[in-house]
């Protein structure tokens, strides 16, 4: 992705977006392991007139080990993303504003989450968040 195009909240949300990825695909490993589970004490039970399906178990696990290595990709890629912008979000001059930045793009923390933190109004919060935004646009452009 061309990230000298993106706006400067888009260039910063990225990393929740691979985030909310990861956790998806880590859901799915989740349900993968358990339906190889399934599959496993449905081939233990009593001998059936059917002849059951030995590589179901294998094709769950295999899937399941697919996605963790697109998951160890994924991490790798958040991993490269959050030491980039952790560099733009140091440039920042005011550490009110650097603060915002991090709890809302590397901690993923919500607008009230951030304002009951900082003890500030949401409204503050939005506005400073815009000036933030501003000076992320400028030092990105400027790099």
């Amino acid at each position: 992705m061309n990230t000298e195009k993106l706006t400067a909240k888009e260039y910063l949300s990225q990393a929740y977006r691979i985030d909310q990825r990861i956790n998806s695909k880590l859901e799915q490993v989740k349900s993968l392991r358990e339906l190889a589970t399934k599959a496993t004490a449905t081939l233990s039970d009593m001998p059936r007139s059917q002849s059951p399906n030995f590589h179901r178990m294998e094709d769950f696990i295999a899937k399941a080990l697919d996605l963790e290595s697109e998951i160890n990709a994924d991490l790798k890629t958040l991993i490269d993303l959050k030491r980039e912008v952790v560099t733009i979000i140091k440039c920042v001059e005011r550490t009110e504003l650097q603060t915002i930045l991090e709890m809302r793009y590397l901690c993923f923390e919500t607008w009230e989450e951030i304002a009951v933190a900082l003890h500030y109004d949401l409204r503050h919060i939005h506005r400073l968040h815009g000036r933030a935004l501003e000076e992320v646009d400028l030092i990105r452009r400027y790099q």
